[in-house]
């Protein structure tokens, strides 16, 4: 069984569908988080569970536990805006305190939660080893660029049905990273908005239990962009 790939001369494996381990660095990257989401609709209006924040935390400390990273990175829109923090209640911050004991946790400004005042350390942007992390991809981008939000997502075929699965988008030597957050969503890879990223020979990259899909974005004659498996 292996999740493992290579990126910008460094090792990643990923950590369940949505979450990257850099191997180096012994550090978790997750993007899009988009805590006190069902805050900010409840503050609108509408009405929507308020356990997102609690439920996404949870999947993430499960996830931290099980890998015992030396970092935690969260690639952007780790609120879903900048009043996010204040809408946490205490179960929800010792959520958060559990998740940074004896770690480091570093918040990457997003378009939704770029004045947002969190625990840990708070940085636009950052590049380590060679890597750029940042929220958002860049056009005069050259070197390897991690980032996230555009929530990405690929069909799959599989025993005659078709499934809507998170993934990582990879090319031009980028990689973008699916949305971690509970109430996320997710964009189609072969929507122009992602796969204007990803140059030719553009990729989705699908966790399964048992193994790593790449997955390869092609032309097709006559509908328009698909996914078709390649190894």
């Amino acid at each position: 069984m292996s999740h493992e790939f290579d990126f910008g001369g460094q090792h990643f494996a990923f950590a369940g569908p949505r979450a990257l381990y850099w191997k180096e660095r012994r550090a978790l990257l997750v993007a899009d988080l988009h805590l006190e989401k069902a805050s900010w609709f409840a503050a609108r209006g509408q009405m929507l569970p308020p356990y997102d924040s609690r439920e996404t935390l949870a999947r993430l400390t499960a996830l931290a536990d099980e890998r015992q990273p030396a970092e935690i990175w969260a690639l952007g829109d780790s609120f879903h805006d900048d009043a996010g923090p204040g809408w946490l209640d205490a179960d929800t911050i010792q959520q958060i305190e559990h998740l940074g004991r004896g770690r480091q946790i570093i918040w990457i400004a997003g378009n939704h939660d770029g004045g947002a005042a969190v625990p840990g350390d708070r940085i636009d942007e950052v590049i380590i080893d060679g890597i750029i992390l940042r929220h958002e991809a860049r056009a005069d981008e050259i070197r390897p660029e991690l980032s996230g939000h555009y929530h990405p997502k690929a069909r799959v075929r599989s025993g005659g049905r078709q499934m809507f699965r998170p993934c990582a988008a990879y090319g031009n030597n980028r990689l973008i990273l699916p949305a971690f957050g509970s109430l996320t969503g997710g964009l189609d890879i072969v929507d122009p908005a992602i796969r204007r990223w990803l140059g030719a020979d553009g990729e989705a990259m699908v966790w399964t239990e048992q193994r790593l899909l790449r997955l390869r974005i092609e032309t097709a004659a006559h509908c328009g962009l698909k996914v078709a498996q390649s190894r």
